[in-house]
Parts: structure tokens; sequence; C-alpha cells
């Protein structure tokens, strides 16, 4: 087994079908020789996936509940990295993301550049705007399906470039670095595990800073060098998340950082890191985020 890709849902019906739809093989490209697993975690779930679905899934999709009464998926992605087969781990702590379809082929690509690969994609957000300020305007579930539907989106993932805007923590475009937040990674299983994995101290809704915390821990990592995809990344769907479907000014930023302070004994910035590798080709639908919007 060459990856093991851990996703954490909680309460994900509707978001689930189309993330594990997009990492499956019938949603990505270039990699009918990889052997890779999914490793689906229900993240103690009030409506975990409807079982009749879990049939259906791919030989390759593990479906696992863990039991927690954890509002943090910081435990689940632990143990998902524990139970893992893969020499790589990637992960996707929300599972509402979905990914464009050269995803997967890039990342193994980036992970056999250098001995010690951090592998990293860019994040958007589905809608005309950052959802913190589209669902103001009346963007919802319903109108995401609507949208989802006029671009014919399994078709070809790549048009969710076109109905989506590039996430806060991504938005400086591909060639800037290591964004602060990395909402897809990817790295050897075992240098994850011996790092500890994610800090169990980040017990906040969808994990506070755990994800930026993760970032800096492991571009102190002797010999890690990051690698940065080109041309892919992943979509956020709607679905009432903690920190991406809140107005701005509700936003828990506030109790993440004092959270974080707690743990690390200051407010959280992005440590710098050795300038990256690049990996990847930039698709005409992608090309528009190249670099920081103008104005």
């Amino acid at each position: 087994m060459k990856l093991s890709i851990v996703v954490i849902f909680h309460d994900m019906r509707r978001e689930a079908v189309r993330t594990l739809f997009s990492l499956g093989r019938a949603g990505q490209t270039g990699i009918e020789s990889l052997e890779y697993e999914i490793i689906a975690i229900d993240n103690g779930s009030r409506i975990p996936l409807a079982p009749e679905y879990v049939e259906s899934l791919p030989a390759n999709v593990r479906y696992c509940r863990y039991e927690t009464a954890s509002v943090s998926p910081v435990a689940a992605v632990n143990w998902g990295a524990q139970v893992a087969s893969g020499e790589y781990v990637a992960v996707i702590v929300d599972g509402a993301r979905m990914a464009s379809p050269g995803l997967l082929h890039a990342t193994m690509l980036g992970t056999q550049l250098v001995p010690e690969p951090f592998v990293f994609a860019l994040a958007w957000h589905l809608g005309p705007k950052i959802q913190n300020v589209s669902m103001l305007e009346g963007y919802c579930q319903a109108v995401e399906d609507d949208l989802l539907n006029t671009i014919a989106w399994p078709e070809d993932g790549y048009r969710l470039f076109d109905i989506s805007t590039i996430a806060p923590s991504s938005e400086t475009g591909f060639l800037t670095g290591v964004p602060p937040e990395c909402s897809w990674l990817c790295m050897k299983r075992s240098t994850f595990l011996v790092m500890g994995g994610f800090e169990p101290g980040f017990v906040s809704p969808g994990g506070g800073l755990v994800n930026h915390d993760f970032r800096n821990r492991v571009l102190a990592v002797e010999g890690i060098t990051p690698v940065g995809v080109l041309g892919e990344g992943v979509f956020h769907q709607f679905h009432g998340g903690v920190a991406t479907n809140v107005p701005l000014v509700e936003h828990p930023w506030e109790s993440f950082d004092a959270e974080y302070r707690r743990l690390r004994g200051e407010s959280f910035a992005p440590a710098p890191s050795p300038e990256p590798l690049y990996i990847g080709s930039m698709r005409p639908a992608a090309r528009r985020f190249l670099f920081a919007p103008q104005g």
C-alpha cells in the first residue's frame, strides 16, 4: 500500500458522498497503478453515513466509526494514521472538502522528489465569495447543490475552479510558499507517527488551530522539504462548519488562538519555511489563482 488518505466526517451525509467520489478512482486521473486506501472516519456523528451507501463504497474505502464525545477531530486523525497501511499518509481534517481530479497523482509525484516530503495543496470555498460572506447573501446547501449541478462536476472536476473562491488561508496563490493552514497534506506515515501526529491538546470544535500548529511543527523537523502541488486543490462544501460557515464577526479565531496560546505560550504566527519545490501543471481553470488578486 503506497498511500492512505485519512478523511474525517462529522454529520456530513450530504458532503461525504461528493468528497469520497472525488477521492476515488472514478474522480481521479493518472492513478491506475496506485495502491491506495481511503480511511473514512465518522467522528461521533449523530447521523452517520447511511448503511446502504457504506455498503456501496469501493473496496479500497474503509469506513470506520470513531466513538467519541469530543468536538475535535484530532484523536480520530491520529487513530486513522495508526491503523493506516500506506507508506504515505494524507489528511483531510474537514471531510467536506472535495478534491480536484489530479490531486492524488501530483501528490504522489511530489513524494518522490525528496527523502522527507511535506506535500501540500491550496484550498477553495465553493461559491461566489468565501462562505463566511456568501452565507449572508443567501448561499446555502440548496444553492450549492444547484451550482454544482450547473457544471456537471463529476464529468470534469476541474470545473470546480470555475465556481469557487480561494480560501483566506490560500489567498496569496500557488507560488507563495506554504500557506498558514494546509487543508490537504501528505507525508511519510512513519514521520507523522514519530512526530506524535496532531497535538491532542487541541480540543476546540473542528480542532481549532491544530492544522496551523501541525504546519509549523512539521516545517521544524530536520530534513523536511515542503512540496507545493500546482493546479490542484480541495474545495469546501457548505455544511455549517464552525469556522468556515459563520459570519466573520462571529468567527471563533479569538478562542482558537487562546487555546493555541495555552499550548504554545504565544499567539499563532506562520513559522518561516524553506522555499518549497513545486510539482504539477497549471490547468487553464486554475490559472487565475496563480498569484494573489490585484487591487
